[in-house]
Formats: C-alpha cells, structure tokens, sequence
C-alpha cells in the first residue's frame, strides 16, 4: 500500500512538472529577428535595428508581458544574423517559423533586404511592418502583398524634399545651380538616384558629375576626385553607411568646398557628428527628428540607459515605433496574424514618432525627409508632415 502511494506520487509530481512546464511555455511568446550583425549592412542595423530590438523586449518584459487574450505573456526573443544576404534572410525567416516556432518575426533591415523578404512574409501571413525601408514600391507591394507596410516613406517624397531644399537655399543665395551626384548601386541608391535626378534638372539645377558604385566598394576616393573636378555647388550621395563616412572624410581630404553636402543613411548616426566633431555643422542628410518633442527626448534616454547608446536621428524611432504598431495590435486582438494585419490597416497608434497610421497603400504618409547637423543635433527641416522643422543653413568650410 506504501509502495503504491509512492508510486502514485511520483507520477502525479511528473505530470505535475509536465504541466507546468507547458503552462510556462504558453507563457512565453517568441519573437523572431534577423538583421545583419556580419557584411557590408552591419553598421547600420547595429545602431538603428537591433538596440531597438532589444529595447522593445526590455520594455515589454519590464511591464510584465504582453496582454494577449487577458493573459501576460512574456517575450522570448531569438536572433539571426544573416550577413547582408537576402538568401540568408529568407532562410533565417523560414527556421524562425518552422523550426524556431516563433509567433512574432520582425521584419529584417534595409530596403534591399525587406524587399527580398517580402514574399516569404506574405507565404506565412505574418504581418510585415517595416521600418528600414523606402521605396515608392508602396501600392504595388501591398497590392501583392497585402501584409507589408512602409512606415520609413517613399523615395519621391525623399528626393523631392532634397530637392526643395537646395532650391529654397539657392534662392537665398547660399550656393548655385550645379550638383555632383553619386548613389551606392543598391536598391536604395538606385531608385533615390533615378528619382533624384529628374526632379532637380526639372527645378532647374545642372547634374555636373554622376557616378554609381558597387554596395561594399572599400576605395571611394576616385568618386570624390571626380565630383571635385566638376566643381560643384552642392554635392549629393544616395549613401549607405560605410561609404557615408568614407565620403565625408574624402571631402575633407580632398577639400571639397560646397554650399550643401548632403549624404543619406548613417549622417543621422551619433557616431557621425561624434566622428567629424565640428565639421559636421551645415551637413544635410535623409531622416531628422523633432529634437525638441518630449517623447523622442523621453524615448532617447531610456534607448541609452537600456542599450548604453544613443538612437540615431532618422530610422531608429520609425524601428522602435515600428514594434509598438505589433505591441498594440497584439494586445488588442491576440495572436491571429490576419487579425492582427487588419487592425494594423484600420487603427492610428500613438508611437514614439508622433501618431503613425496607414493609407490605403499601406504606406505612412507623414515621415521626415531631410535633416541637418546643427549645433551638434540633427535635426528635421524638411518632412511630409511632420512638426518640428527648423531651416536649413549653408554649410561652411571642413573644420
């Protein structure tokens, strides 16, 4: 009898230790990232993606979970690396949802990148918000896929707003009509480019230099040479990181005297204005922010005292933002990931970047489009919407 009681004990304690182990994993949500920690890409997703990665799970778990159904359910993150390669991205998707069995996938980083992603997103249904992309693609991509959403803008309005102020500063006299363009030959660079050029021949500039370069390219110094030697009057560069801070050193190098210097990706990177100190004054770039808002100030510190660095001023509020459009909708509506892209289509959420909702091409209409270094901030002076915007200044010589 002894014997027996002992034994209905230990099985009894085995599938009490079995439940509760299931009880706990209900209660455990997974959260999939991939991003590149490895190849030409890392730099930028180490300042603007993954912080606010690891941010976002911090704040979720330091409130307890996510309300799903009722229940607080704390996340789990796991991470891939997939080292600049779109091949890698779709594989590092597909182990997260079938091996991983990740409920959450954060979308990847850089428009390149995101786009090649799209469709094995869409094959699984989970709801695509990205926040690293620009592209005009907009109404095309979420008529084929209706789960993607472009929270970062498209490359018109981008284009559009460098165009609008070289204009405004060429009537106030700060430089004249002769641009030096160049673009890294990626999906991004390429479509700015072929954006860009149009609009500043139709508002009257003159395209004295043009030159594309390899994503990755380790020697840019022929590039700058060349847009020297054409004696330009503002130099632009549809740029990813590595070769926005190689540019801006070459013209220094070279010495490159311009009434507007404008680069793209990375020129809103702290790093940038901590790298070129008081050079970086009158610098132009893609992105901006309302430096002055009290809840980017608030969203900034806290970004600090989690990851021990700084946001940048363009990408890492729309990524942060981004997160908190799945937090919100998760919690309003569960887990159903058809649920989830349908509240996503039809809510306005209340984001770290301002209210944030969508158009019918699933496309944020409202985003910054150019910044400037001034007074060691970079800060928004052109948008589509936006509040905030300070004007641009001519920028002096390299210090």
């Amino acid at each position: 009898m002894k014997r027996r009681t002992l034994a209905q004990l230990a099985v009894m304690a085995v599938v009490a230790s079995i439940s509760s182990s299931a009880a706990f994993a209900q209660d455990v949500i997974k959260v999939g990232a991939v991003a590149p920690k490895t190849g030409p890409l890392a730099g930028g997703s180490e300042v603007s993606y993954w912080p606010n990665v690891h941010l976002w799970v911090s704040d979720v778990n330091g409130r307890g979970g996510l309300n799903v159904d009722g229940k607080k359910m704390m996340l789990e993150l796991i991470e891939y690396d997939d080292q600049t390669n779109p091949a890698e991205t779709i594989k590092a998707v597909q182990r997260l949802v079938d091996q991983d069995g990740a409920q959450i996938v954060l979308p990847p980083y850089s428009t390149g990148l995101n786009l090649a992603a799209a469709p094995i997103y869409a094959r699984y249904g989970l709801p695509m918000v990205t926040s690293t992309t620009t592209t005009d693609q907009a109404a095309e991509l979420s008529k084929k896929f209706p789960n993607v959403f472009i929270t970062l803008g498209g490359a018109k309005p981008i284009a559009q707003g460098a165009v609008d102020v070289l204009t405004k500063m060429r009537d106030a006299g700060d430089l004249g009509n002769k641009i030096a363009m160049v673009n890294v030959a990626d999906a991004f660079g390429i479509e700015l480019a072929e954006t860009a050029k149009p609009a500043f021949l139709a508002a009257g500039f003159e395209i004295v230099y043009e030159s594309s370069y390899p994503l990755g390219t380790q020697d840019l110094s022929p590039v700058m040479r060349g847009a020297k030697a054409a004696k330009p009057d503002a130099f632009v560069a549809w740029s990813y990181p590595p070769d926005t801070f190689a540019l801006t050193q070459l013209a220094q190098v070279e010495d490159l005297q311009v009434g507007a210097f404008f680069t793209a990706v990375a020129t809103a990177f702290p790093a940038y204005g901590d790298l070129f100190g008081a050079s970086v004054e009158g610098v132009l770039g893609v992105g901006g922010v309302d430096a002055n808002s009290s809840v980017f100030q608030e969203y900034a510190s806290r970004h600090l005292a989690v990851t021990g660095a700084k946001p940048d001023y363009w990408a890492s509020a729309p990524v942060y933002a981004s997160f908190q459009v799945l937090e919100k909708s998760i919690e309003a509506v569960g887990l159903d990931n058809a649920k989830i892209i349908d509240h996503i289509k039809n809510t306005s959420f209340d984001t770290v970047m301002g209210v944030l909702d969508y158009d019918d091409a699933n496309n944020n209409p409202s985003f910054w489009t150019v910044g400037q270094w001034q007074g060691g901030v970079f800060k928004g002076v052109a948008s589509t919407g936006r509040e905030g915007a300070v004007p641009a200044i001519k920028k002096g010589a390299w210090k």
